[in-house]
């Protein structure tokens, strides 16, 4: 049985599809958006996030460190990230809970016994479950077997990607897939490639082979002002030659904290650009819906 690795579980979702969902989130992406507020999810290696603002001293990470990642020098917590085996000791030892660990390994089976501790929500709600990322379409083998056990107990399945893949991986895995969470971020190739450093070839023709075989989709556009704004239109134009979009929903931009890439130690990548106001937004929506889109704000 194929194992996934997962960077967390979030529960009672209502905007990751229909009614009261339960998010799964996949480790490791194909693309490098420049806006990605979950630089936790891009590699597909596990990553231990060291807050150095929440460490107590404690010292619990360094007793149980074998591979000695962990260090006091003059009296503060030293982590270096080139000892890190991941094993995840020290996170669960943290009292201060300065140390995370993304990308633990879960097999199909366990990862449905966590999913169905929420089914009564699903129920009264006609809800169900999210796979998510990350690009979970990176680890499609393990979305396969559980998406065919989830549907077994019944369960409401969605599937949310950036559509970067293999027409294959598309293939293990659409049978068992009720509806698809599609982003779209650029039309224009050249753009895409610049802010996502990915062709967006793959995407456009995957969605319209979704398209073929019948299976709705809920479009997911990240408005990002000065950067893709200008892409509606072409965005609009395209889908409207689709039959099974039954949403497309404009996602704003925030720029919030980058704490998350220092706690990592990667590369802020975050556009310093202004959240797109209301009359923005609107404009947007209107220029899909002018292509007969069922259009909304992700603040809807």
């Amino acid at each position: 049985m194929t194992k996934g690795r997962i960077v967390g579980i979030k529960r009672f979702e209502i905007h990751d599809g229909d009614g009261i969902r339960t998010t799964l989130f996949l480790k490791g992406c194909p693309l490098k958006c420049k806006w990605c507020h979950n630089p936790e999810a891009i590699s597909s290696k596990s990553q231990v996030a060291y807050l150095k603002e929440k460490c107590i001293g404690c010292g619990e990470c360094v007793s149980v460190c074998s591979a000695h990642a962990h260090s006091f020098f003059d009296g503060k917590h030293v982590y270096d990230r080139n000892r890190c085996v991941h094993c995840g000791k020290c996170v669960d030892v943290c009292l201060g809970d300065a140390l995370t660990l993304y990308g633990r390994e879960i097999s199909p089976k366990e990862a449905l016994k966590l999913l169905t501790e929420d089914g009564i929500f699903y129920n009264s709600s006609g809800g169900g479950v999210t796979l998510s990322g990350g690009e979970p379409l990176q680890q499609a083998d393990f979305c396969m077997e559980l998406l065919k056990l989830l549907k077994t107990e019944g369960i409401h399945t969605a599937i949310d990607t950036c559509g970067f893949a293999g027409k294959s991986d598309i293939d293990k895995i659409i049978d068992d897939t009720d509806v698809f969470l599609y982003d779209i971020k650029f039309y224009d190739n050249k753009k895409h490639i610049q802010y996502t450093g990915r062709t967006n070839k793959p995407i456009i023709e995957n969605l319209k082979y979704i398209d073929i075989k019948g299976k709705p989709v809920e479009v997911r556009i990240p408005l990002v002002s000065t950067i893709n704004d200008d892409q509606m239109e072409p965005i609009g134009r395209f889908l409207a030659t689709l039959k099974h979009i039954r949403k497309v929903k404009l996602l704003p931009y925030y720029n919030f904290s980058s704490s998350k890439y220092a706690a990592l130690e990667m590369e802020n990548m975050l556009p310093a650009v202004e959240t797109p106001d209301d009359r923005q937004i609107t404009d947007a929506v209107g220029i899909l819906k002018s292509f007969g889109l069922n259009a909304i704000s992700g603040k809807e």
